[in-house]
């Protein structure tokens, strides 16, 4: 499967930077080319050094209109709109500008000529929404697939696993998130009051999509979950805190027992980690097994980390190449 990176952002590079790791772990999955406003020198500087994650260990270099890496060849192209390239020798497009929630910007790949188009966030547009560990199964040969958000990543296979062993009736979600580049560095008028105080300054409390997305990945228990977030000062890694009546009354080894068990996207841990330490796991989320609580009366406290680009990324990657199975 031949893909092409449409918006290099933080996900675009961080999906480019994770296949480049471990190319022959998405057997199949080549990525070719990259589509960006910006120019090939900026390009290829933000690739080379990261904030986050660090240099890249290897040679990065611009030759004959392409990003080298480490040999790998990527073509460079500049277009505002998709649709204006010759995309017929693509077979997915990963749509990472974040602006293809209108069917109108979603559909640009496939005017060009790409078979099909994966968008990393939520969006409106999509045929589908999948999320890796929740309703994979789902996924045939939908035109259009939103990857949902990465807090969603987190969240859906822990609920479908706790609904699952123990019966969810109901509960409260908080994510502890990282702020992103959708907030200012210093205070700036915003739709959303909270959200135009400086990120790094203070904890933000605000929304999350998560719990409309967790209603349509997973139907059967739609409606039973609540969801909220809180932006704080730290450039990545997030957390989830949920809390849940199940039906069933496990005790916390129970459920420790049954997270360990679980494997796939779901990750554990049992040390006292802080949430640096969590910087770029594969996972969609790491639970954190000295955190779990659990009352006589059914009342379920779990918590779990999530590297909110990494992981991501990740499943980009994954559900991609189920894209192309398919």
């Amino acid at each position: 499967m031949r893909v092409l990176i449409n918006g290099f952002g933080r996900i675009g590079r961080s999906v480019l930077r994770a296949w480049l790791q471990r190319p022959d772990h998405w057997n199949g999955l080549t990525i070719v080319g990259i589509n960006d406003i910006t120019t090939p020198e900026m390009c290829a500087y933000l690739f080379e050094f990261d904030s986050i994650f660090g240099p890249w260990d290897g040679q990065v270099s611009l030759e004959g209109g392409a990003l080298v890496i480490d040999g790998h060849s990527l073509r460079l192209t500049q277009s505002a709109d998709l649709s204006a390239l010759d995309l017929s020798q693509i077979d997915l497009v990963m749509e990472c500008t974040g602006r293809a929630d209108a069917r109108a910007v979603a559909e640009r790949g496939l005017q060009a000529g790409a078979r099909r188009v994966l968008i990393s966030g939520p969006s409106a547009a999509a045929d589908i929404t999948v999320v890796l560990g929740a309703n994979e199964a789902a996924l045939t040969g939908q035109a259009i697939v939103s990857n949902a958000s990465c807090t969603t990543n987190a969240l859906a296979p822990l609920v479908k696993l706790i609904h699952h062993e123990w019966g969810l009736v109901s509960g409260s979600m908080t994510t502890v998130h990282c702020y992103t580049g959708s907030q200012p560095t210093i205070d700036a008028p915003a739709a959303d009051f909270s959200r135009s105080r400086a990120a790094a300054l203070s904890m933000v409390p605000t929304t999350t999509s998560a719990q409309r997305l967790l209603d349509q990945v997973l139907p059967d228990i739609a409606g039973r979950i609540m969801g909220s977030a809180v932006r704080v000062p730290v450039a990545s890694v997030s957390c989830v805190d949920l809390t849940v009546l199940t039906t069933a009354k496990p005790t916390p080894e129970a459920v420790n027992t049954a997270l360990q068990r679980a494997g796939g996207v779901i990750g554990t841990t049992s040390k006292p980690l802080v949430s640096t330490d969590l910087r770029a796991r594969p996972e969609s989320i790491v639970m954190a097994c000295p955190q779990t609580r659990a009352t006589p009366q059914g009342l379920l406290r779990v918590f779990g980390w999530y590297d909110n680009e990494w992981g991501f990324s990740n499943r980009m990657l994954d559900i991609a190449q189920r894209m192309g199975e398919r």
